[in-house]
């Protein structure tokens, strides 16, 4: 039975139907050009990696020029970037896999080595709790407007160069949960102070997003939004702040919520929330409006089994770059032939390239050798 379950198709609100369980988590390549344009050596990358899982996210695509986080990063803030994006999103749609644009902004986590001299943005200007963080400059109303024109824009790409979808990444401590938590926004206008106040930029980036997907997909597009649970930082967000975002997108015209976590057993720094896993706690707040993606160091078949207890969809992540056909070897019953560990000597033949590799060593040092 368990085999069937994670085999099954689920048919998305917005009609899109996804054919299996399993979802390709968005992870840095830091494969493209200076310039956000896509290499070939990126879309090799997806090529191996699609077909199996029924969606892949890809990694983030800055709205903005000032958005850009990292070198390598893939951009969607121009119309120069449609060509390359649309060489992506076939390459990714082949066997019924679907193509979903991960859009964001950096916000404060950049510097301006990578802005090429320019300062950093975030909702208020306070510089993250990470070393050599820089005060960010705090955004002026109509820049806010603009961000979420940038969006709106990144979105209309993502749909002329053929995706499926989008996903909001909301997490990860980038600009859209820089306007959530109570650290990086210290607005005193409608945009900031109260919970209910912070989720104004987000309620209103993600009802233009589906406005904008209404008015010009010419046919079933998945929007989903992506979300850290919590902050270490004081003030920060925490899980009680986190199930009210939930609670509220969970009522918005939403295909899935994908929650961010390392490890889907993870229980929540919170005293007040204990007894369950936070995976728990957002599942049953959700209460099957909206599909969850499950995530969090997914390795083996009964970990997938254990995801979908408490959600929808389950996440795969690091265990893709060491065995792009894992899929398969758990749906068919040949879990013993699948790659754990990635050494020097697979690299070509897995795609993984100098930016992948700096990500495995920082993310999962225990499976290089």
């Amino acid at each position: 039975m368990e085999k069937l379950t994670l085999n099954e198709p689920l048919t998305l609100k917005s009609g899109v139907t996804l054919k299996n369980k399993f979802i390709m988590a968005p992870m840095t390549t830091k494969m493209s050009f200076y310039d956000g344009v896509i290499t070939t050596d990126e879309l090799n990358y997806y090529a191996l990696r699609s077909g199996e899982v029924s969606a892949v996210i890809t990694a983030a695509a800055n709205v903005q020029e000032n958005g850009k986080g990292w070198e390598g990063e893939l951009g969607v803030y121009s119309d120069k970037h449609i060509d390359g994006l649309s060489k992506l999103a076939s390459t990714i749609k082949k066997k019924g896999t679907k193509a979903i644009l991960q859009i964001f902004h950096a916000g404060r986590m950049t510097d301006k080595k990578k802005l090429r001299g320019e300062q950093p943005v975030a909702p208020s200007a306070v510089k993250a709790e990470r070393p050599d963080a820089l005060t960010p400059r705090e955004l002026t109303e109509s820049e806010i407007l603009q961000l979420i024109e940038s969006f709106k824009q990144a979105t209309i790409r993502a749909i002329k160069a053929g995706f499926d979808g989008v996903e909001i990444h909301g997490a990860n401590t980038y600009l859209i949960q820089q306007f959530f938590s109570p650290h990086s926004n210290r607005r005193n206008d409608r945009w900031g102070g109260s919970v209910e106040k912070r989720f104004t930029f987000i309620n209103q980036l993600v009802d233009t997003i589906t406005n904008t997907v209404n008015d010009h997909a010419h046919g079933p597009f998945v929007v989903g939004y992506r979300f850290s649970p919590e902050e270490n930082e004081t003030p920060g967000i925490r899980l009680k702040d986190t199930l009210y975002l939930v609670n509220k997108l969970a009522n918005k015209n939403l295909d899935y919520l994908h929650v961010s976590l390392n490890d889907y057993k993870r229980v929540s720094i919170s005293d007040e929330f204990k007894e369950k896993t936070i995976l728990e706690y957002i599942h049953e707040t959700i209460n099957g409006r909206v599909p969850l993606i499950g995530i969090g160091d997914v390795r083996t078949k009964e970990d997938a089994g254990n995801v979908l207890q408490h959600s929808e969809l389950v996440g795969l992540g690091r265990i893709l770059l060491s065995e792009p056909h894992w899929v398969n070897k758990i749906l068919n019953n040949k879990e013993n032939l699948i790659r754990e560990t990635i050494a020097q000597e697979d690299r070509e033949e897995l795609i993984i390239t100098d930016g992948v590799w700096g990500f495995l060593e920082f993310m999962m040092p225990d499976r290089l050798k």
